[in-house]
């Protein structure tokens, strides 16, 4: 996404057009799950490595694109419903479809939690949508000791109609997560962890409308611009977060079967 050089930019059309060209494309993408209208990809990679490019779809019956975009949007109601996020905020505004915010993840026990701070961009088309991020690192949000501060290279949706009350929704990601993870990590995240993940978002778009009517219902700053309230940032703030300046830890050494139980369900 940081087009391999050092400045920040915010994603244009073309970039947009490409995430949803890697996601509706099968070429070089290996089938790692399908099960129940949910379905993971892997692609390029050797399987032990940490870096994998990992993409998910599943098909949304009831769920309308535009209420699934504004699940995505929603950092309130994400609480209800990301089991896995421990905190998440916006800290600015960079255009009408641009910001950057923070989001910490609770990792698999015995992995160490991770977080990051990424550059947001979003772009509707029709009744299709996208969002899109990548990191970037902000002089008010270094690195901290309780986290381990992964790297977003890309990762995206795609939500795409399927009639009037129903989308297919895709999942694109690389991340580095700055650790050399063991091998069994990497086959759990396509198997386990991806496909949970779907299905959550999934439950979570068949329960917002219900949810959104008892909070600010009209309040919508991802369609409605005028109503967001966030500060301004400048791009000039900004720097591409690479992860070779980042600590590296080693966890490979962790043993599988101390795994927490709750991250075996799919």
């Amino acid at each position: 996404m940081s087009r391999g050089g050092e400045m920040v930019y915010i994603p244009d059309d073309s970039d947009f057009s490409s995430f949803r060209d890697q996601c509706e494309s099968l070429e070089g993408w290996h089938c790692r799950y399908n099960k129940a209208g949910v379905t993971v990809w892997s692609q390029g990679q050797e399987e032990s490595c940490a870096v994998q490019k990992i993409k998910t779809r599943i098909s949304c019956k009831d769920v309308p694109a535009e209420t699934l975009y504004d699940v995505l949007h929603d950092t309130r109601y994400r609480r209800k419903w990301d089991s896995n996020m421990i905190e998440t905020y916006d800290i600015g505004r960079l255009t009408v479809n641009a910001d950057v915010g923070y989001y910490s993840w609770r990792c698999p026990s015995p992995l160490k939690n991770r977080d990051f701070v990424t550059l947001r961009s979003w772009l509707p088309l029709g009744s299709d949508y996208m969002i899109i991020n990548y990191s970037v690192k902000h002089p008010k949000y270094p690195p901290r000791k309780d986290f381990v501060r992964a790297v977003s290279l890309q990762t995206g949706y795609l939500i795409k109609a399927n009639g009037d009350r129903a989308c297919i929704l895709y999942y694109l990601t690389q991340v580095d997560p700055r650790g050399s993870l063991p091998k069994w990590v990497v086959n759990r995240v396509s198997q386990f962890v991806a496909p949970k993940a779907m299905r959550k978002i999934y439950k979570a778009g068949l329960k917002y409308p219900e949810w959104k009517r008892r909070h600010d219902p009209e309040y919508k700053p991802w369609v409605y611009p005028e109503q967001n309230t966030l500060p301004s940032v400048s791009l000039a703030e900004l720097s591409v977060q690479h992860a070779d300046s980042l600590e590296n830890i080693d966890e490979t050494g962790l043993p599988e079967e101390h795994l927490s139980t709750s991250d075996h369900e799919a």
